[in-house]
C-alpha cells in the first residue's frame, strides 16, 4: 500500500515585512509633517498678504482687494518678485518653478534626493510670491516641500532609492491633500 506524500511547501520569508512596516510608519510620519508644512505654507501666504497689502504682522484672512494703497498696489508684486529673486540667487535655484516638475525631476534624475534648503526656502518663497499678488497657487509648492520632507527623512535613514522615492511621493501627496 502506497502512502500519499504531500509536497513540502516552503515557508514564506517574512524578513521583508518588517522593513515594509518601517517604511509605512515613516510614510505616515512624513504625511503628518507634510500636512503641518501645508498649514505653515497657508499661514505664510496670509502673513505676507497682510504684510504687503496692509502693513500688518498678522495671519488674518484679509483680501488684497480691500487694500488702500491705490495705484501703489502695482509695486507690490514687483517687490515680491525682487525678494524671491534674491532668495533664488543666494539661497537655492531649486525654488524656481511651481514645484510639480521639480519633484518629478528629483525622482527621475536625482535618485529622489532633494536638498534641505528646498524644504525651507520653497514655502518661504511661495508665501512671498502668492502673498504679494503673484498668480500662483499653493499646490505646486507644497508638493515640492512635502516631497523634500520625505526625501530628507529617507536620506537620513540611508534608505534605498526605491524607498526614498516612495517616501518622497508620500510627502508630496500628503502635502497636496492638506492644501485642499
Amino acid at each position: 500500500m502506497k502512502t500519499a506524500t504531500h509536497p513540502v511547501t516552503p515557508r514564506r520569508d517574512f524578513s521583508g515585512d518588517v522593513r515594509l512596516l518601517r517604511i509605512a510608519a515613516l510614510a505616515a510620519g512624513i504625511g503628518a509633517l507634510s500636512t503641518l508644512a501645508a498649514r505653515v505654507l497657508l499661514m505664510l501666504i496670509r502673513f505676507f498678504t497682510d504684510l504687503f497689502f496692509y502693513g500688518k504682522f498678522s495671519v488674518a484672512e484679509l483680501s488684497p482687494a480691500d487694500n488702500t494703497l491705490g495705484p501703489w498696489v502695482i509695486a507690490i508684486p514687483v517687490i515680491g518678485g525682487l525678494i524671491i529673486g534674491l532668495i533664488a540667487r543666494y539661497g537655492t535655484e531649486a525654488i524656481r518653478g511651481h514645484g510639480i516638475p521639480e519633484a518629478i525631476e528629483a525622482i527621475l534624475f536625482k535618485r529622489s534626493a532633494m536638498s534641505p534648503k528646498v524644504a525651507v526656502l520653497k514655502p518661504l518663497a511661495s508665501g512671498i510670491a502668492i502673498g504679494s499678488g503673484g498668480p500662483f497657487g499653493a499646490e505646486g509648492p507644497i508638493i515640492m516641500t512635502g516631497g523634500a520632507i520625505g526625501s530628507l527623512i529617507a536620506q537620513h535613514f540611508h534608505l534605498t532609492g526605491g524607498e526614498r522615492k516612495s517616501l518622497l511621493v508620500a510627502g508630496a501627496v500628503a502635502g497636496m491633500t492638506a492644501v485642499f
